[in-house]
């Protein structure tokens, strides 16, 4: 291949990447500042791994995110399990959860970090944080 069409697949490669980036808002919306809710958490299935969140990005079991109904994307939320106090900060990136009862869906390794995965569901309390 000649240097042009390499340099042109490379230039072509990075527009891509930068219009894929985030778009989400990083601010919290003054309405949601302090907000707090309790209820049950559960993690996403891994059939959601690699697909495209509501936020654009491609979801990751693996990264500190959740889906949440109504709180902006982009979101910092502090999450805690009511049973042991243990805590994770998440982004929210998602639309979710789907699923009578329940306010957070977290990502696999946020929800491992405050709760056992066997268990499915924890009692939490979310909270904003900036």
């Amino acid at each position: 291949m000649n240097r042009k069409i390499q340099l042109l697949l490379l230039v072509l490669v990075a527009l891509l990447i930068q219009s894929c980036g985030n778009h989400i808002q990083r601010k919290i919306d003054p309405q949601f500042i302090g907000y707090e809710e309790t209820g049950k958490a559960s993690f996403y299935a891994m059939k959601f791994q690699f697909r495209k969140t509501a936020s654009g990005e491609i979801f990751n079991q693996l990264a500190m995110t959740a889906a949440h109904k109504k709180l902006p994307l982009g979101t910092m939320v502090l999450v805690t399990n009511l049973e042991n106090g243990k805590s994770v900060k998440v982004k929210i990136n998602d639309r979710g959860p789907f699923i009578k009862g329940r306010i957070i869906d977290l990502s696999r390794a946020s929800f491992a970090k405050i709760g056992d995965t066997k268990q499915g569901i924890l009692s939490v309390k979310i909270q904003t944080i900036q």
